[in-house]
């Protein structure tokens, strides 16, 4: 399916989005948050896709909301509240949780291992994007900016719950008031991202990591387990706990799980189904 504002390609059970805006640096408009909508909906119902790579065309990753639009803004367009998102019923295995059916936290809604390959900068909208993704992996020359401050705004669509998760309080004070720029070494040292790699071997990394997935692991479990760490935000240890024995009785009954346990004894590769 064509898209106009982002490419969608799926390859070795790969899915890979890109944000196809070069010469704006992708940065974001309400096409593209349609078209990525859709691409993320499409690729977690797909059950020939295993994970979802989400990067951006050219040297940045997303520049953050187009000025044209936060200019129309300015000059008194109205913004629109946050309405829920389009994903208006759970696509099979996802959470149902309607914190991850809003406008931009729908990710953890797709049952789908969603990595965020950072290829350049990445500064509001964009810097807020890949923190919903499961994982997050940086190029050298990464630039990291929440922004917002330096605009007159605020911590949007859900950055004040998301951040403090992944650096702690007082490092998400920091970054969202001073709005200040970061490079790909302090975001791994802050625990944002997970890898800081070479910028010309980010996508090859990135898709080695997806391919290891894509073939070792069972699609199911992948994506019980996505919605279980996520819905845990939540949840008391004891609700977690009654949950995971709840789906570890169904996991004993599937496909994968004899799968799992026949692969190990004949010491061949895994041929996963997702049943």
């Amino acid at each position: 399916m064509a898209y106009e504002t982002i490419l969608y390609e799926v390859r070795d059970r790969i899915c890979t989005v890109t944000l196809n805006r070069p010469d704006k640096l992708n940065a974001w408009t309400r096409q593209m948050h349609l078209d990525l909508k859709e691409a993320m909906q499409t690729a977690g119902a797909d059950r020939d896709v295993r994970v979802i790579i989400l990067t951006g065309a050219g040297r940045g990753f997303c520049a953050g909301a187009d000025m044209g639009g936060l200019q129309a803004i300015g000059a008194g367009a109205a913004a629109g509240p946050d309405r829920t998102s389009s994903v208006s019923h759970a696509l099979p295995g996802a959470s149902e949780l309607a914190d991850f059916r809003m406008t931009y936290s729908y990710f953890p809604a797709i049952p789908k291992f969603i990595v965020a390959a950072i290829n350049g900068p990445a500064a509001g909208l964009g810097f807020v994007i890949p923190l919903y993704a499961d994982l997050r992996f940086a190029a050298e020359s990464a630039v990291f900016t929440t922004a917002f401050a330096q605009r007159g705004l605020i911590a949007e669509h859900g950055v004040s719950w998301l951040l403090p998760r992944l650096v702690g309080l007082p490092a998400a004070l920091d970054l969202l008031c001073s709005a200040r720029k970061f490079r790909a070494a302090e975001a791994l040292s802050l625990g944002l991202v997970s890898r800081v790699i070479p910028d010309d071997k980010l996508i090859e990394e990135t898709r080695a990591y997806a391919r290891l997935m894509a073939d070792t692991v069972s699609p199911r479990s992948v994506a019980v387990m996505k919605r279980q760490l996520w819905e845990a935000q939540f949840q008391s240890l004891a609700e977690a706990t009654v949950q995971a024995n709840h789906e570890m009785e169904l996991s004993f009954r599937t496909a994968d799980f004899k799968e799992g346990v026949t692969h190990f004894l004949e010491k061949r590769a895994a041929r996963f189904t997702g049943s």
